[in-house]
């Protein structure tokens, strides 16, 4: 078992995605990243639960900042666990929030409950299961806010970026209600221009979170879109993406309208997974 963090054992188990493994964070005593088959998957700090690492998991806590006034519980949907690091950061930041997460890997699920425990008194409930299938059975505007983090491999899988995936989204939100997903691409940013064309079919107000250079297609990376219906707390975002440590540009308005022009709303006969992330992405 290989070492890390004086001597910490760096922890390995096989799940369904292949092998995950927990590396100690070298600067904090009782923090691990989690990665499946080397991709990154969540950073938890079980001492400091309002910590988030990952940039992309900042950009997701804004929006859970922003969604509703300071300190008010949420419904929150989970679409994707991981560690639960963002269930984590809203029980800390909105007590007695009602979480709802879903994981299709058991068994990584078993081994971040495990290893990286969360606080009993938190009202999150983990649920096995594909996402969209899991979604169609939650009543109607159940959710304040749903969040899709979901990746098979290092990819978002197809059946969760669709008109009519969103849909599903719309009929669980309840008004007023936000969605977030985090999303990958580079290059030409097909997949990402064909994102933001159906989430602007779907929602009436939408922002794009990015470094500039993935907005750029110079480099393969992590982009947030944040949707609801009605006007968004563009302002602090916007400021909070560009104060960040790894700054970021927001899109919204025309100036998203303009970069999703030319891409087709995604249907459920239509979709692609995403695209798998070039050779070395996740190597320091």
């Amino acid at each position: 078992m290989a070492r890390n963090r004086r001597g910490t054992p760096v922890r390995t188990a096989p799940v369904a995605g292949g092998t995950a493994a927990l590396v100690p964070d070298p600067d904090r005593p009782r923090a691990w990243t989690l990665t499946v088959d080397g991709a990154p998957q969540s950073h938890v700090d079980l001492d400091d639960p309002g910590r988030l690492d990952f940039a992309y998991q900042r950009r997701l806590g804004h929006v859970i900042d922003l969604v509703a006034p300071p300190g008010r519980p949420l419904r929150a949907l989970h679409l994707g666990g991981g560690g639960l690091t963002l269930a984590r950061y809203l029980a800390h930041t909105r007590p007695r929030s009602t979480q709802q997460v879903v994981e299709a890997d058991a068994a990584l699920t078993e081994l971040v409950r495990a290893e990286l425990p969360w606080d009993r008194g938190w009202r999150i409930r983990v649920r096995a299961g594909d996402a969209r299938e899991t979604l169609a059975k939650l009543p109607e505007g159940w959710a304040d806010l749903v969040i899709a983090d979901v990746f098979s491999g290092a990819r978002t899988p197809a059946h969760l970026t669709t008109a009519e995936f969103l849909a599903g989204v719309r009929r669980v939100l309840a008004p007023g209600g936000g969605y977030a997903a985090n999303l990958t691409d580079g290059g030409a940013l097909a997949f990402l221009r064909g994102q933001v064309a159906t989430v602007l079919a779907a929602f009436t107000g939408a922002a794009l979170v990015a470094e500039p250079a993935v907005l750029r297609g110079r480099r393969f990376g992590n982009a947030v879109l944040y949707a609801a219906d009605g006007p968004l707390p563009l302002a602090e975002l916007v400021r909070r993406a560009a104060t960040d440590p790894a700054s970021a540009r927001v899109e919204h308005g025309p100036a998203l309208a303009a970069f999703a022009a030319g891409a087709r709303v995604v249907t459920d006969a239509t979709a692609a997974a995403s695209p798998e992330p070039p050779p070395r992405t996740f190597e320091d």
